[in-house]
């Protein structure tokens, strides 16, 4: 007899469904989020057991892990991706679990990528970078804000980042205001610091391996961005198509039309934002440093504004990286920009 397993996964609990193959319920409990607690739940049904779904939360690393080494086969599902009758009044986490375990006996279950343990803590310390990075960011546009409102002037992002704390003296007449920026050059140069303590600590650790390092021949794209897209990607024969993998990295748009006019928008944020940022930062170098791409950049933004034109340039160079990295040839900019 065929089993199927669906959890619901919180926080501090996970509710279990069990269905056999034709869909009566055999087990239901809510149990604490332990996983020797979740182990002996599922022991009884452990010889049928065609499939776990565990529900993609922040929190499903503990369970997938502990649930593979024991020798379950487990589906992460991708909650953004499933859909349920509109017509419900009711739903809890016992349908929910149910659900799952209905949509895996279906075999309609969107699935999530169960991303390699053993690569999961580089990545994971790349993406805590960008959070510094982010952090960083934010004390610049301050201190740039209280220069241009009190002096009148516009202070490059370089210039502020050099910034020193004898520096802040002499900006202001304020005492106040120079407290206040000396407080902004300590945050911004101990960010720095750590960011590129991350960049070092990262790159001790992993290379850019043979499939991934062409990337490098792409204007816009360093070894950091490199490292990004290859520790978020893992396996490019996971998509399809190249539209598959720009979808994933947020690079399309995301609307509902009707009639020729645009209803509503779709999930938009369905996909990896750590691969969006990437390209986007990768299209902000790009036309710095690429002639073509900034003729292209320039082209879209006069039809429409900055931040579509960087996206829609993000969107070339997604697509670009895909081929580069599927058919291991050389970034080529005339296929790119025609």
């Amino acid at each position: 007899m065929e089993v199927y397993a669906g959890i619901d996964l919180h926080s501090s609990n996970s509710f279990i469904g069990v269905i056999d193959g034709q869909d009566r319920r055999l087990y239901r409990k809510r149990l604490p989020n332990d996983l020797d607690t979740i182990l002996s739940a599922l022991a009884p049904f452990k010889r049928d057991l065609v499939g776990v779904v565990v529900e993609s939360t922040f929190n499903w690393y503990w369970l997938v892990d502990g649930l593979q080494e024991h020798g379950y086969k487990v589906h992460l599902a991708n909650p953004s991706a499933i859909k349920q009758y509109e017509g419900l009044k009711h739903t809890d986490d016992d349908w929910d679990s149910f659900w799952l375990a209905h949509m895996r006996r279906l075999n309609i279950l969107p699935e999530g990528y169960i991303y390699p343990k053993e690569q999961r803590p580089v990545r994971d310390l790349l993406r805590r970078r960008l959070l510094f990075v982010k952090h960083r960011t934010a004390h610049i546009l301050s201190l740039q804000s209280m220069i241009s409102r009190n002096l009148g002037t516009r202070t490059s992002v370089r210039a502020i980042k050099n910034l020193t704390g004898v520096d802040a003296d002499d900006l202001f007449d304020s005492p106040t205001l120079v407290f206040a920026a000396k407080n902004n050059v300590v945050v911004i140069s101990h960010l720095t610091k750590i960011v590129k303590s991350i960049e070092k600590e990262v790159m001790s650790q992993v290379k850019l391996r043979k499939e991934f390092k062409l990337l490098l021949t792409i204007p816009g794209i360093g070894d950091i961005l490199g490292l990004t897209i290859m520790l978020e990607v893992g396996d490019i024969k996971r998509f399809a198509k190249v539209g598959n993998y720009s979808s994933y990295c947020r690079c399309v748009k995301s609307e509902r039309l009707s009639n020729g006019k645009k209803k509503d928008e779709n999930n938009r944020k369905n996909g990896n934002k750590y691969l969006s940022w990437a390209y986007v930062e990768a299209a902000n170098f790009a036309i710095r440093f690429c002639p073509k791409a900034q003729r292209f950049y320039q082209r879209k933004k006069a039809k429409t504004n900055g931040i579509v034109a960087i996206k829609a340039l993000s969107n070339k160079i997604s697509r670009a990286s895909y081929y580069v990295m599927r058919d291991q040839v050389p970034y080529d900019v005339n296929k790119l920009f025609g």
